[in-house]
């Protein structure tokens, strides 16, 4: 298979450190289609890329100067250091941030001048959906979504995708300035080939595990579409960068049981009470009313065992009691 040429993602900077550090945290997008190239002299930079079109010029503000007009770039980035706004008609992007949300500016500033979707990822890819969904309250639904993503994210690419109404995961959700599934389903209805590279603005990561924060306002789930919903995991499974997409479900989207019925495994969990009998029993009945008995044929019905301690961050989730019960659970996927 022929690729095309990578674009060209050049970076300037007097801080030798920074920009090895930098250089080597950007290694770690590998579907991303470009190449950096390092610098740290504008002369330097001048001689180097003088023959090229450059499709992201990144110049920190300390070396920027009027000498880059003569560079072909799609667009220039200035990374500033004092915290004023001296180039408002470029992109600024704050330097002394975390690397991961500097990458994603970048990634952002890429996809405005980005020719073609990323060659790099397998389109049609053949990601295995696994739903998790239960009709009772308070049975663990999330803490076991979590832990079953993050044991999983352990040996292979993990995406995890919370549809509550009310998420309620502080830990997984520290800023609630980020951009959320929201934003992710506002780029269906722009540049379909730039998808893959929006999302990748929108990624959050625990540990191995990718996810994209849950909805801040759950009452906008409601009015979703089952169309739209289609056309998202259509989406992401084309893209062929995740093995595994972990839903957690509920009722606050429209169209539950066409995107159950498109799941590889569905668990749901229960608890052992009356109560808890009497909403599956209607959720089953339910099923047969809308001739969906093949999403009971794909369920594992799972009734936990009472923990006496359940892990308190994200980042615990691959150890305790919940865990070993979940390493049993990962032989049937």
């Amino acid at each position: 298979m022929k690729y095309r040429k990578l674009d060209i993602l050049a970076l300037c900077d007097r801080e030798e450190e920074y920009i090895q550090s930098f250089a080597e945290y950007v290694k770690r997008y590998k579907n991303l289609p470009w190449e950096l190239h390092v610098y740290t002299d504008l002369e330097e930079l001048m001689r180097g890329e003088e023959n090229n079109f450059i499709s992201v010029l990144i110049m920190a503000e300390s070396v920027f100067g009027p000498e880059w007009k003569g560079l072909k770039a799609g667009c220039t980035v200035i990374l500033n250091e004092s915290g004023v706004i001296r180039y408002p008609d470029l992109k600024n992007v704050d330097k002394y941030q975390c690397a991961e949300n500097v990458v994603k500016e970048l990634v952002e500033a890429y996809a405005e001048v980005a020719e073609n979707p990323l060659p790099g990822l397998a389109q049609g890819g053949s990601a295995k959906l696994v739903g998790i969904y239960s009709p009772v309250r308070r049975c663990l639904q999330t803490s076991f979504a979590l832990t079953l993503s993050q044991m999983l994210a352990r040996d292979s690419p993990t995406l995890y995708l919370n549809f509550e109404h009310y998420a309620g995961i502080g830990g997984i959700l520290p800023d609630m300035q980020v951009k959320d599934l929201g934003d992710l389903l506002y780029f269906l209805n722009g540049e379909g080939d730039k998808f893959s590279l929006r999302m990748e603005t929108l990624i959050q990561k625990k540990g191995s595990l990718d996810y994209i924060p849950p909805m801040k306002a759950g009452q906008n789930l409601l009015t979703v579409t089952p169309q739209e919903w289609r056309r998202l995991l259509s989406k992401i499974e084309a893209m062929g960068k995740y093995e595994y997409i972990i839903l957690d479900l509920s009722e606050s989207i429209q169209g539950l049981f066409e995107i159950m019925s498109r799941c590889y495994k569905i668990f749901t969990l229960t608890q052992s009470d009356k109560a808890a009998e009497g909403k599956l029993l209607q959720y089953e009945q339910l099923l047969a009313l809308y001739q969906a008995e093949e999403i009971l044929q794909k369920t594992s019905r799972l009734c936990p065992p009472r923990f006496g301690r359940l892990p308190e961050e994200p980042e615990q989730y691959t150890k305790g009691e919940l865990a070993e019960y979940v390493k049993e659970i990962l032989k049937e996927l």
